[in-house]
């Protein structure tokens, strides 16, 4: 299904009972909604509406050329847009990677449209921001970002020999098939800026605004994720002031949705279900 939002347009993948409480499911780079593709059977048989949508800059139709237009306060307005769209007052709200981060200031800044959290690798930009501060590790393991900000170059780099730097990033989803399906939407014309685009207009400012989460919240990471380390991980808990559980996966990397698709689902669940 599409909603238009905010003057764009926006590809949603719904499914499960139409009467059923909703979950807002929101991807990270370089993916799309289909990374929840194996998360959802079990929240649809929980009785769970689900709804994961392309967000702006992987839609086509969601797609600005402005780099300013990537800003978080902008993501955040769409995510409110799209949940005004679907006719949704509030929602229980999942995000992996750079959907976390929509994630957390949604339910920062938005608390009434937000029924519970689960924010999936990424901690709350605050503690993010604590161990790029006092973490050489965290420093080291975010300097790819250097590159993802670079226009032109890191586009040059990840699509060089068709794409096979984007699919080496994309090794730990699965196997061939399942990487293709991530890294082949990346090589249409547009679509990679659009998610590079989220890095270039990231700034300091913006997540520092970030405030503490009062909701309901369970934050998963994984032991083996290259990008997040233990210090990030184990400082999210100082940002929310709402029910908090911290859930860690043994032996999984970055791509949780993907590799632990079961453990993640049960977390929602019981986050859902005031469980956790």
């Amino acid at each position: 299904m599409r909603v238009a939002a905010r003057g764009l347009t926006f590809d949603v993948r719904a499914g499960g009972p139409e009467d059923g409480a909703v979950v807002l499911l929101l991807h990270g780079f370089p993916q799309h909604g289909g990374e929840w593709d194996e998360v959802v059977p079990a929240l649809h048989a929980a009785g769970l509406r689900t709804y994961a949508p392309d967000q702006r800059g992987y839609s086509p139709g969601a797609r600005p050329a402005e780099v300013a237009g990537y800003r978080l306060p902008e993501l955040v307005a769409d995510a409110v847009a799209v949940l005004d769209g679907l006719g949704v007052e509030a929602a229980h709200v999942v995000g992996h990677d750079w959907g976390a981060i929509v994630a957390w200031a949604l339910a920062a800044r938005h608390p009434e449209r937000v029924r519970t959290l689960t924010a999936v690798s990424v901690p709350h930009p605050a503690a993010f921001g604590h161990a790029l501060a006092t973490d050489r590790r965290q420093r080291a393991r975010s300097s790819y970002m250097t590159l993802f900000r670079r226009a032109g170059l890191a586009e040059r780099v990840l699509l060089a020999w068709r794409g096979a730097v984007l699919r080496r990033l994309l090794a730990g989803v699965g196997d061939s098939a399942r990487v293709a399906r991530y890294a082949e939407p990346m090589r249409r014309p547009g679509a990679l800026t659009g998610g590079l685009n989220w890095y270039r207009a990231m700034s300091g400012r913006d997540m520092k605004v970030v405030g503490p989460v009062r909701v309901p919240t369970s934050y998963v990471w994984s032991d083996r994720d290259v990008a997040i380390g233990r210090t990030a991980a184990q400082a999210c808990a100082r940002h929310v002031s709402g029910d908090y559980r911290f859930v860690v996966l043994a032996g999984v990397t970055h791509w949780i949705p993907d590799e632990a698709p079961g453990p993640l689902a049960e977390a929602i669940l019981a986050r859902v279900r005031g469980t956790a």
